[in-house]
């Protein structure tokens, strides 16, 4: 009797990674700097890692290949992991944290509201938040807290659109998504072994967020009910249309509108955010910017046809995504056993793809680390899987086209206008949570451009 063969046992084998007495300096890196947990086990490993910690395993998978089999051509194996499991407890089985048929469901009630032309309809909608914006910031005398601005801008403008509501009278929405995302990776990073009737000062913040997320969720809903829509199209219209008027039902729209107001505002509030951050590093970027803007639009505000138009802004946009992907992790739970990249992957294995590290992979990206809008005006594009700031497969982003004409629409009409330049000797960082925002906020001055400025350029 023979043996398996050399392809089974190969399809057996456990992939490379860090010995076990690494552990410690592992955990460090769980706990304090994430990244560099990802970026150097891939650096010193290779395309598929396997990570120990404790009890656990994860997974590293880190080449365009790879991801799309696990995002896509093998999506139905992999359900959400780490990180969005624990943010259940406060965004329910949401778009974000559901699988399944519940999953597909939730995606039939909500896609029509992103239909492209529905979205192009919104365009004067965002240009005049964004002009609002940049009148408040001109207003300013002193520093302005630049991230700050954006959850405001980001959540009015996904109230408009997408909710037919006004959100301006919910002040602590950015705060409670803040308590969530920490409450969500903190459960991550102990493995959930910390009991959550623990009074932790974490917890206590969390738990009263939950509290204000519910109560705005149920009060956007009763107001929506009170003053209906005629055949509305927005997303409260379609969750209440498609619903039953049980509890069951409206604790479902409850946990796709937390969900809504979470996803659509903190990743174009953080890609914003990187995005001021590189321009004030990079001031050449922030005279083209300026040049094209004042060339496309003149003194009038956007419209959705400007998008084709404002070519460098886009590719600014798109490169501030390369390097700070507002999704930095993509986690996954294998639902049955699977080989990635000739190594075995038990079922049940946390699997994480992980945009942050595989935007910088140096096999796809030449100077991965500099700063280069360049890159997205050539004619040859990246790689399809070696560029997924929007996830791929069957979950790719479904507010993807709104987000981008926001942040093009904010970097156009900013950079026209306005100059940002963060406070001498502020240090910006890298906070890792569900997405990738600048750590402690980023002070900005604000500086108006003169109209001799905007006319010379």
């Amino acid at each position: 009797m023979t043996g398996p063969s050399h392809e089974a046992r190969a399809a057996r084998t456990a992939p490379p990674g860090p010995p076990r007495r690494a552990t410690i300096r592992l955990l460090k890196q769980l706990f304090t700097d994430r990244l560099a947990l990802m970026g150097d086990n891939a650096e010193d490993y290779g395309d598929v890692v396997r990570i120990a910690i404790g009890p656990k395993a994860m997974y590293l998978v880190n080449h365009p290949d790879l991801a799309k089999h696990v995002l896509a051509d093998n999506a139905a194996n992999y359900h959400k992991g780490i990180g969005l499991q624990e943010a259940r407890r406060a965004l329910g089985d949401g778009l974000l944290t559901s699988d399944g048929e519940t999953w597909r469901r939730q995606r039939r009630t909500i896609q029509p509201v992103f239909r492209p032309k529905r979205i192009a309809r919104q365009a004067a909608v965002v240009a005049s938040e964004v002009d609002s914006l940049v009148r408040r910031l001109a207003a300013h005398d002193g520093p302005v807290e630049i991230l700050h601005e954006m959850t405001g801008l980001t959540l009015g403008v996904l109230g408009k659109t997408l909710l037919d509501a006004e959100l301006g009278g919910y002040d602590t929405l950015g705060h409670s998504f803040e308590a969530v995302q920490d409450q969500a990776m903190f459960e991550a990073v102990t493995l959930s072994m910390v009991p959550q009737w623990v009074p932790l000062k974490k917890q206590l913040h969390f738990r009263a967020a939950r509290d204000d997320l519910r109560r705005i969720a149920d009060e956007l809903v009763e107001r929506r009910l009170a003053k209906p829509v005629e055949n509305g199209e927005d997303v409260l219209s379609r969750l209440i249309a498609s619903g039953s008027g049980d509890g069951a039902s409206r604790e479902r729209m409850r946990d796709e509108l937390i969900t809504l107001l979470l996803a659509g505002h903190e990743t174009t509030a953080s890609t914003l955010g990187w995005a001021f951050h590189l321009v004030d590093e990079h001031p050449e970027v922030g005279e083209r910017l300026h040049a094209e803007a004042v060339a496309v639009l003149g003194d009038r505000l956007p419209g959705h046809d400007d998008l084709r138009k404002l070519t460098y802004t886009a590719s600014v946009v798109e490169e501030v995504m390369r390097l700070y992907p507002p999704v930095w992790l993509l986690p996954r739970v294998a639902q049955a056993d699977d080989e990635i990249g000739g190594y075995h992957v038990p079922a049940g294995s946390d699997v994480v793809v992980v945009p942050y590290t595989l935007h910088r992979h140096p096999e796809f990206w030449t100077d991965p680390e500099r700063f280069d809008p360049g890159r997205f005006t050539a004619a040859e594009r990246p790689a399809r899987y070696a560029y997924i700031p929007f996830g791929a497969g069957p979950r790719f982003c479904i507010g993807n086209s709104l987000g981008v004409m926001e942040a093009v629409f904010v970097l156009a009409m900013v950079a026209r206008d306005l100059r940002l330049r963060k406070l001498p000797g502020y240090r910006v960082e890298p906070e890792a949570m569900l997405s990738l925002r600048v750590r402690g906020g980023l002070p900005m001055t604000v500086h108006e451009r003169t109209a001799e400025l905007r006319r010379a350029a």
